[in-house]
């Protein structure tokens, strides 16, 4: 969201602006509209995390400040890019400002490379997470959806190395101290015929003796379309941004008079 001087509000300090050089005001207008978009930022990850499920810390602090200038005088709120293997936040955001389906996850993606994921679904964790997989905001713990991605032989992205060894499969298997052992394997329910149709769609983990218990760990669901969640200009308008920033072009004037 783009925010541009409006020099309204300002007749009470008109006299201490003859006081300023022009380079002085253009400065104190950038520190205000700067002050305005900080403002907005906080009003927007607030509402981020009442209208989201869970909110990641990677979604609330992707909302970023692109600062004012004197010779610019405007300021940007949006959320952005840092680069790195996570979703572009403006992608998730849009979804849920604007309505319609999300883009799909980078996990998501080789799992349907791999043949894994069947056309037209996405992934979601179930009701009750597998013991050790979600990292309590609603996703897969990093490291366990890598050993999920490595079993199944996906890994093929720049970035990744090695996908899991026999060996290392067999060590799953086996378990440790600390951590039963599990077989993880691909049930695909009324999509096809087969041993496992009575299961709904997704990776299951089979443990125990001669694999007695079988646990769900992550589902392959129809693609979800969001209704829209999130209105930034509705942020904006509650957070009275316009009556904020005028108010900081007042105290900034002042301060740079030295009042």
């Amino acid at each position: 969201m783009r925010i541009d001087l409006k020099l309204t509000g300002i007749e009470s300090v008109r006299d201490v602006m003859q006081k300023l050089s022009g380079q002085q005001v253009k400065q104190a207008y950038a520190a205000a509209l700067n002050d305005g978009g900080f403002h907005l930022r906080r009003a927007m990850r607030k509402e981020m995390a009442a209208a989201f499920d869970r909110p990641t810390a990677y979604i609330l602090n992707s909302v970023y400040v692109r600062r004012a200038k004197p010779d610019d005088l405007s300021v940007a709120v949006e959320p952005t890019y840092y680069g790195g293997k996570g979703v572009d936040p403006q992608r998730i955001l849009q979804a849920q400002e604007f309505g319609g389906s999300r883009r799909d996850k980078r996990s998501e993606v080789a799992l349907r490379r791999a043949g894994i994921l069947p056309s037209g679904y996405q992934t979601a964790i179930p009701a009750t997470p597998f013991p050790g997989s979600e990292d309590g905001r609603g996703n897969l713990r990093g490291s366990f959806l890598v050993q999920l991605l490595t079993y199944f032989q996906t890994m093929g992205e720049q970035g990744y190395r090695a996908n899991m060894t026999d060996r290392r499969k067999a060590s799953v298997h086996r378990g440790t101290k600390t951590r039963t052992g599990r077989r993880y394997f691909v049930a695909y329910g009324h999509l096809r015929s087969g041993p496992t149709s009575h299961l709904a769609p997704g990776i299951w983990a089979a443990s125990g003796t001669h694999d007695v218990e079988v646990r769900p760990v992550l589902m392959f669901v129809r693609l979800g379309i969001y209704e829209p969640r999130l209105s930034m200009e509705a942020v904006a308008d509650r957070a009275d941004v316009d009556a904020y920033i005028e108010k900081r072009i007042r105290f900034r004037i002042r301060q740079a008079a030295g009042q």
